[in-house]
């Protein structure tokens, strides 16, 4: 499936399903105990198929408030859990990598005494997801990729001395809120403010945007190299106007190439279509998970 979704509802889009007016269940937060921190993590419990859903950084797992009802539908259990350093999680780790993201994702299985599961990872976090199933193939079942960053994309000299300088000082979570806020191109969800408020008080925590400092420092270069290594049943899923890409189509169907995997592009959405346009996301994704058994590999685009 190679999809175009335009910027309007699909004809098949639950009726029961509002954008924008989701009910959301109450969030529990519960803790996986790791050697050298803990996890945050919710879940919504039942006896469907697992689907564990993991933010990019300098983001909240709560990004998923809008997919979630999606998934819940068609009948999953979904757990949300926050990255290293971000949200509820511990703030201080040796390894903020997408490998260690991938570790903990294969963690929160065990812990929740899961045979397998599905993953979904936005941006840096998509990578999590090849990690896990490169150390454990058998454990992960397929993977739904969103505004996926796995690979190191070009920065010019003048962008890094830019990245330098806003990170450096005491205006850096301005910064970093104000590229956040460039992420919603097209519209932006009914609670945003509250979200992003939300986000700046936890990032302004010490320590916090210290880790996200180092995230996005971090190389994706082995990410990169591991990509066609597993051929893990995937969907990419993109905005087309995701300004971390110099053309976000393109590097859709250059992932989608790679990894032999089908993709969704969402007319007019930034690098959360899942929140930005979750009517248009999330029929989609829901679709894909749910027909993972019947899985054929992608064309070349």
């Amino acid at each position: 499936m190679h999809a175009r979704v335009p910027a309007s509802l699909p004809s098949d889009f639950p009726a029961s399903i509002k954008p924008n007016a989701i009910s959301r269940p109450a969030e529990v937060t519960q803790f996986l105990q790791l050697a050298d921190g803990k996890i945050a993590y919710d879940d919504t419990g039942g006896n469907g198929p697992l689907v564990i859903a993991v933010p990019g950084m300098g983001d909240l797992r709560q990004q998923y408030r809008y997919l979630r009802p999606y998934l819940t539908e068609a009948g999953f259990r979904v757990v949300t859990m926050d990255v290293r350093g971000q949200g509820e999680s511990s703030i201080r780790w040796n390894d903020y990598s997408a490998q260690a993201a991938g570790l903990d994702i294969l963690a929160m299985i065990e812990h929740l005494g899961a045979a397998s599961a599905m993953v979904i990872g936005n941006s840096f976090a998509a990578g999590a997801a090849f990690w896990a199933a490169h150390h454990a193939p058998l454990t992960i079942r397929g993977a739904v990729l969103i505004g996926p960053i796995m690979r190191d994309l070009p920065v010019s000299p003048i962008m890094k001395a830019v990245l330098k300088t806003a990170f450096a000082g005491p205006w850096r979570n301005w910064f970093w809120m104000t590229y956040w806020d460039s992420l919603f191109p097209s519209r932006k969800p009914a609670d945003h403010v509250q979200y992003r408020a939300r986000l700046a008080r936890n990032l302004r925590e010490p320590g916090r945007f210290d880790a996200l400092k180092t995230m996005v420092g971090l190389s994706k270069a082995d990410t990169d190299a591991i990509m066609e290594s597993n051929r893990l049943p995937s969907l990419v899923v993109m905005g087309t106007k995701d300004v971390d890409f110099p053309d976000a189509a393109q590097e859709a169907c250059l992932l989608a190439s790679r990894l032999g995997a089908e993709k969704i592009l969402v007319e007019g959405a930034g690098h959360y279509p899942h929140v930005e346009m979750p009517e248009l996301a999330g029929p989609g994704i829901a679709r894909f998970l749910g027909q993972l058994d019947k899985f054929g590999q992608g064309s070349p685009c």
